[in-house]
């Protein structure tokens, strides 16, 4: 099942058109059918195998949507910017086909979320979500005012512009931009990030896979406020609403087809400098090995370990 930015993740601005999503695709399905492999879209209702993604993280999280109805493997080739969640760039499209339909991948389960609000009046609303359930309010004049629980225990309460319930998956996301930790997707873990809270107990909270959180809105300002999942779906949440975050029974399953540590993955995303690092690394290999001829001194005049040159 294929999935393409511009066709599949309404509504997309005309200039955002990519002409390497479209190259991308057209590929893609070339090198399927040279594999006698038909080709099919969202729409197809038959059995499918796997679905593979040609976007950024916003059309494969649209993609998931499917996968995991379907209880599919996804793998996403990256046209878009950061692509965190993509397995390959485009010029890798022939290979992912190659080594899909070959069966050349592991599966990588990643932990999904279920969000319950229940309304006031008993009504209970019910979505998923992979990255994060993000509450968020209405009225931009006002803050949200909060009362915190974990596992039936009260935790805390505070005004703030919103909350971040995040999955580890959803850690490098929204999350992260409001000061959140990075969690490793293999961490079964659930995160709470306050957005720009007014109290003093508001750093963000690592939860345990089996924790029920649980956030009562007890003051919204006008038009009350609403819990958006990965920013497609969203649930209505007026005063008096009590939010319930669990971990889903059902994961997003992602084909990989390479071995490299999901730290390799964050350095190249977000281009992190390691350069220190490496130069540390090096030195204490030669150190090891008795080879310093090749380590240039610090700028003091000290070698590798610290002593004097």
């Amino acid at each position: 099942m294929l999935f393409r930015r511009d066709l599949n993740d309404k509504p997309v601005p005309p200039h955002h058109r990519s002409a390497p999503t479209a190259s991308a695709l057209a590929r893609a399905e070339q090198a399927l059918r040279a594999h006698d492999v038909e080709p099919v879209g969202p729409g197809f209702e038959g059995e499918v195998d796997m679905v593979l993604v040609l976007g950024g993280d916003g059309t494969i999280l649209r993609a998931c949507e499917v996968a995991r109805e379907r209880d599919i493997p996804l793998v996403g080739i990256n046209t878009g910017h950061v692509g965190f969640l993509a397995e390959a760039d485009p010029d890798a499209v022939e290979q992912v086909v190659a080594d899909m339909v070959a069966g050349r991948y592991t599966v990588e389960t990643r932990t999904a979320l279920n969000v319950e609000v229940i309304g006031p009046d008993g009504t209970v609303s019910r979505q998923w979500a992979l990255n994060e359930a993000a509450l968020e309010k209405r009225d931009r004049a006002r803050m949200l005012e909060v009362a915190i629980g974990v596992d039936g225990q009260a935790v805390s309460s505070f005004g703030c512009d919103g909350l971040i319930m995040s999955t580890p998956t959803g850690s490098t996301a929204y999350a992260f931009s409001c000061g959140g930790p990075v969690i490793w997707p293999e961490v079964e873990a659930m995160l709470l990030v306050p957005i720009a809270a007014h109290a003093l107990f508001t750093r963000p909270l690592v939860l345990g896979p089996r924790s029920c959180l649980e956030v009562v809105i007890q003051r919204a300002g006008f038009g009350g406020a609403e819990v958006w999942c990965d920013g497609r779906r969203s649930l209505d949440a007026p005063v008096g609403s009590r939010i319930r975050v669990t971990r889903a029974e059902r994961p997003v399953r992602l084909a990989r087809f390479n071995e490299a540590p999901f730290s390799t993955r964050l350095v190249r995303k977000l281009d992190l400098p390691v350069e220190g690092w490496r130069a540390s690394a090096s030195a204490e290999s030669a150190e090891e090995t008795g080879d310093l001829e090749d380590v240039p001194a610090s700028p003091q005049g000290r070698g590798p370990s610290g002593g004097a040159a």
